[in-house]
């Protein structure tokens, strides 16, 4: 939450999600995490292609891990901390889900970097439920699901090396 208090300025749903979420960095923050399983401060540092600089991400995985949609690995000093998604991190997936088409809907990108969330859209809310399983196998230990071939991100991976010639 933005605000000292924890408490959001509103009691409206949609302003405490917003606060809880923060901005832009925030959900860049989550969809590196989501998509690119990455789990520590350098992963998400480097392989950020927007380019987040480091004081900015140190306070942005700060407010997901206070508003309860990071954990952080307690670990002993000079060691790398975890990070991983909570259920209420996993189900920010919808939402970014619901942004990235409409992106694809109404704002310009590059094939190799819309594929993904095309492929979504072509699979559906099945594939979304397939996916947040996944993620809760990664980041919550939960049993692994039942499936028959790739996996949700295996096959999000896949369609981005094909896009990229990788």
């Amino acid at each position: 939450m933005s605000r000292r208090s924890g408490q959001p300025r509103s009691g409206c749903a949609i302003n405490a999600a917003v606060e809880a979420l923060g901005d832009h960095w925030s959900f860049l923050v989550l969809r590196d995490i989501i998509f690119g399983d990455r789990r520590y401060f350098r992963e998400l540092l480097n392989g950020s292609i927007e380019g987040i600089a480091s004081n900015i991400l140190s306070d942005r995985l700060k407010r997901l891990v206070d508003a309860g949609i990071l954990t952080k690995e307690q670990v002993a000093r000079g060691q790398k901390a975890r990070y991983s998604l909570t259920e209420a991190g996993i189900q920010t997936l919808p939402i970014l889900f619901a942004l990235g088409n409409w992106g694809l809907d109404w704002r310009e990108g590059t094939p190799e970097l819309r594929v993904r969330q095309e492929l979504m859209r072509r699979e559906g809310p099945e594939f979304i439920e397939e996916l947040m399983d996944e993620l809760r196998l990664r980041h919550l230990g939960a049993p692994s699901p039942e499936r028959t071939g790739p996996g949700p991100l295996e096959r999000l991976e896949a369609a981005y090396a094909q896009a990229t010639g990788g």
